[in-house]
């Protein structure tokens, strides 16, 4: 069975970086299914932290009338991200309402009607395609497991907002990552925190601090985006002297604060946290937390498929052993088809957060990394709103 794994679509995100939106760049996707078996959406397939779940859903529908025409009496398998718990959540509330359902596996398979709301029309926007979900991931081939990823925040060590609120989640129930074991101890630590946003996205659209254009915004001040594969070469926008000297006294002060503020979080226990935010730092943790989720869940020399942190790979000139986790994994990241311009910045198609990524599984080979829009101008890719 031939499989392709796409994740992190955002499809519905309110800054327009979901670029599966617009038909010519949908064409890339579309086409690659050509002699494919089977299609899998990572999770954060939707962006429902930005706004109310019809707004994404309006988003989506376009995208999931062309995926079941195009795979038509073929499979199309969704799973959840963080960014998209919601859709899996009725599921979870039903299954843990009934009498002892035991611990949660690494694959559940469930009918879109049984999921949520949400799936089964989804479901039916994707006909003729065979919808089905899988639950936090899927078994692609006996040593491929494919999973969204996103509890890899619970041993990251870059302070992002995900990683602090999973953080002061485990230091609240008393149930440290360094004891997980298990599907359903993720499952604690994250849910809450879903749910919380999901909530407060579900009637109006959401501020800065949630759908993460704070988090952007401190990034650029701390320098974050910089290093791996050219990132955040970004230019300066032109103000008035006045204002650009208030910016900068505002970057300065919040750079020399950071490692105060880092040194404060893990004495209250929601560390372990380091204040070195660039580039390679965020690959070198996200690999690092992906590798100790794999070992603690079992997942023993299996290839493991994940997306979340948008850094694709590995690719060429990457450190093999960092694409290795504690246990054995051999990690791959399919990327996303979201457009990050505070990693892309002016870069080319080498830049590893690029749009397009994708991992093929087929035969008894290695899963292989794909780069569906690697011919695409960085132009053509970018929020209609920021095109010349």
């Amino acid at each position: 069975m031939r499989t392709l794994i796409v994740s992190d679509l955002h499809l519905g995100g309110n800054s327009g970086i979901d670029v599966l939106r617009r038909e010519g760049l949908r064409a890339a996707l579309l086409d690659s299914l050509e002699g494919i078996d089977r299609l899998v959406l990572l999770g954060d397939v939707l962006e429902l932290r930005h706004g109310p779940m019809r707004e994404a859903m309006a988003a989506a529908r376009p995208v999931f009338e062309d995926l079941g025409r195009e795979l038509a009496g073929r499979e199309l398998v969704i799973t959840a991200g963080n960014h998209d718990h919601a859709l899996v959540e009725p599921w979870l509330v039903a299954r843990g309402a009934g009498d002892d359902p035991g611990p949660l596996g690494l694959e559940q398979l469930i009918e879109p009607a049984a999921a949520s709301p949400a799936l089964a029309e989804i479901a039916e926007w994707a006909a003729p395609a065979r919808t089905r979900i899988a639950y936090p991931g899927l078994w692609v081939r006996e040593d491929v497991y494919a999973m969204h990823g996103h509890y890899l925040d619970c041993h990251l060590t870059v302070p992002t907002l995900e990683r602090l609120t999973v953080g002061a989640m485990s230091r609240l129930l008393g149930r440290p990552a360094s004891g997980f074991e298990a599907v359903d101890d993720y499952e604690a630590m994250g849910a809450p925190v879903f749910a919380w946003r999901d909530a407060v996205a579900r009637d109006a659209r959401t501020g800065a601090a949630l759908n993460g254009m704070a988090t952007v915004a401190a990034w650029r001040a701390l320098g974050g985006g910089s290093s791996d594969a050219d990132a955040a070469d970004v230019p300066a926008r032109r103000h008035a002297p006045s204002t650009r000297l208030m910016r900068e006294l505002r970057r300065r002060a919040l750079v020399m604060g950071f490692p105060l503020a880092v040194a404060a979080l893990n004495r209250a226990g929601i560390g372990p946290l380091r204040a070195d935010i660039s580039g390679d730092a965020l690959r070198r943790a996200g690999l690092a937390a992906m590798g100790e989720v794999a070992a603690r869940l079992g997942l023993g020399e299996a290839h493991v498929v994940f997306g979340h942190t948008h850094r694709a790979g590995p690719l060429e000139g990457d450190e093999e052993n960092e694409w290795r986790g504690r246990g054995g994994a051999r990690l791959v990241n399919c990327g996303s088809w979201a457009f990050a311009d505070i990693f892309l910045g002016a870069s080319g198609p080498a830049n590893p957060y690029w749009p397009g990524g994708a991992v093929l599984v087929e035969g008894e080979a290695p899963p292989r990394l794909l780069r569906l829009l690697a011919d695409r101008p960085l132009a053509e890719l970018a929020p209609l709103a920021a095109q010349p």
